[in-house]
């Protein structure tokens, strides 16, 4: 599943996502297992409340590495097509 992250259109960052599902843009939410909880929490909740599946399998260096970022990203959206 980690592997959507190199190919698919995505945001990556907290406002960026929560915008997204927000705005009904986002189709599946990554959350890093490792990320302070006062960060991820609240994005989870926006997921559940809009029914966007939510994956939290992966540490923040894995979802920078599989965003092709530098550093740690705690939150990542895949956007809809």
């Amino acid at each position: 599943m980690i592997s959507e992250l190199a190919s698919q259109e995505k945001v990556i960052g907290v406002k960026q996502s929560r915008k997204a599902i927000r705005e009904g843009r986002a189709k599946r939410v990554y959350l890093a297992c490792d990320a302070d909880p006062a960060i991820t929490e609240p994005v989870a909740a926006s997921c559940a409340e809009a029914g966007i599946p939510v994956e939290t399998d992966y540490t923040l260096s894995q979802l920078g590495q599989a965003c092709r970022i530098s550093v740690g990203a705690s939150v990542v959206a895949v956007l809809s097509a």
